[in-house]
């Protein structure tokens, strides 16, 4: 098999460093691209990630500053890959969309912008409990795609006090969404949404949430994992997640893999998942909010199935 291109956002996070690790040593025929928002390595967790490829010499990689929050950012950034699968350069045999951020005790806030392999590719998206109602014990408002979807881009004002509740639930509705993208303009894209389980050692409850949550994730959750996993089998460490991560992008055993998981098994998602006039909804107003050209879908999508590394199919 000859090596393909791995696309990596949130390179930088608790679950990147875990996935970089492994891939580059179980699949190095393979090149990563890691994208960070700070590429400074005076940023804690970039130093991580350099320290991390400084220990593997033979490692094939390049990093790219990409700010999510800044459309003009992803745009310059798809262009890029856009130009390079069309010359050949770029072959890209998995894209894990690993990136996230959210603001909980700090309240809503806004962007600057207002609102593969013929047989193996994939395009891993990651989810979580947090996207179907009841699951989650840090639920306050269920997870839902709105009666006015435009809510998705501008949620009106948080009550006050409702801060937390309020974003927790927006971080659901993210997470639902990741599960609901579909286009019916391009079927027969192959694409996972992984649940890789409850992280106490992730780094997401160290920033804009309550100061709680973080005592319980590092001083009981973190700790006690290895016995509370009998009980909640889906809390684990990030060391056993990313092995499931990179198998489900990289391994032979999903080869056409397709849909939920909750680690490593098919598991079932939320009644809106499965609301096929939702899904094309979300598709639609998604491209508009983006700034998106419908005929192009900033080109990539219809490039990547040009690519002698892509297999789109349902």
């Amino acid at each position: 098999m000859s090596g393909g291109t791995v696309v990596v956002t949130g390179a930088n996070g608790t679950l990147g460093l875990a996935f970089i690790a492994s891939a580059l040593k179980d699949f190095p025929i393979h090149h990563l691209i890691l994208t960070v928002r700070n590429p400074s390595q005076k940023d804690i967790n970039t130093a991580k990630l350099h320290a991390l490829l400084s220990k593997i010499p033979d490692a094939r990689y390049t990093i790219h500053t990409l700010d999510l929050s800044t459309l003009a950012a992803v745009r310059t950034f798809a262009t890029l890959i856009t130009t390079q699968i069309t010359n050949g350069e770029l072959p890209i045999a998995a894209i894990i969309c690993n990136a996230f951020a959210w603001s909980l005790t700090s309240g809503l806030k806004f962007t600057p912008d207002g609102s593969m392999d013929k047989t193996n590719g994939r395009i891993i998206g990651m989810s979580s409990d947090s996207h179907d109602p009841g699951l989650n014990a840090l639920e306050v408002f269920p997870p839902a795609i709105p009666a006015d979807i435009e809510e998705l881009a501008k949620p009106p004002p948080d009550a006050p006090r409702g801060e937390v509740g309020r974003g927790f639930q927006r971080y659901g509705v993210s997470k639902l969404c990741v599960v609901m993208y579909t286009d019916p303009a391009l079927k027969g894209i192959t694409a996972i949404a992984l649940d890789p389980g409850g992280l106490p050692d992730s780094r997401a409850m160290s920033n804009d949430t309550p100061v709680a949550w973080g005592i319980l994730m590092k001083y009981f959750l973190n700790p006690l994992q290895p016995v509370l996993k009998f009980a909640v089998p889906t809390l684990r460490k990030s060391g056993a997640a990313e092995k499931d991560l990179v198998q489900l992008g990289l391994g032979e055993v999903y080869r056409g893999a397709n849909g939920y998981y909750i680690m490593s098994k098919p598991g079932k998602s939320s009644a809106d998942s499965y609301d096929e006039a939702k899904c094309a909804r979300l598709w639609e107003r998604s491209v508009v909010w983006s700034g998106i050209e419908p005929a192009g879908t900033v080109g990539v999508m219809p490039v990547l199935s040009r690519s002698p590394y892509m297999n789109f199919r349902k």
